[in-house]
């Protein structure tokens, strides 16, 4: 009776330690290592080795110390959505593609992050074609590609 309590401790303790979904990691952190406290005062910072920190299993990176503790104290509220894979690829097409860190936009409080190179400004096309519809595309299509 005591192992099972032990092993049941242990998967508990495992599952909860897991990332809750894919994340986008490039260069090692969330955002290629912007900061995403910044992008809510509408700028694209890169982040500084010195001040980073750890939320569901991935890494952050700042600007500032004050970036760091406004993370702390609230992550949730500056994750980006669709773990900073391009909302617009995500609404379009169910893809997980990278993204420029300096094209984002803020919309109804949450960060979302877009593909930009080239000719190709995903966030021009977000804009043109109906934000509202697209973001809400893209919220039912994370639902099925978040944990793959």
């Amino acid at each position: 009776m005591k192992k099972i309590f032990v092993l049941a401790f242990l998967l508990i303790s495992a599952l909860g330690s897991a990332q809750a979904i894919d994340y986008n990691t490039k260069k090692g952190y969330v955002a290629n290592g912007y900061d995403v406290v910044a992008y809510f005062d509408g700028q694209a910072v890169e982040g500084n080795n010195t001040f980073s920190a750890a939320h569901d299993g991935v890494d952050y990176k700042f600007s500032s110390q004050e970036n760091l503790e406004k993370f702390q104290s609230d992550p949730e509220k500056y994750v980006p959505q669709y773990g900073g894979y391009c909302a617009y690829a995500v609404a379009t097409s169910g893809k997980k593609v990278n993204v420029n860190p300096e094209t984002f936009e803020i919309r109804d409080g949450q960060l979302l992050l877009f593909y930009n190179a080239g000719k190709t400004n995903t966030l021009q096309l977000w804009l043109k074609e109906s934000p509202e519809k697209l973001k809400l595309k893209a919220d039912q299509n994370w639902e099925e590609v978040k944990l793959k």
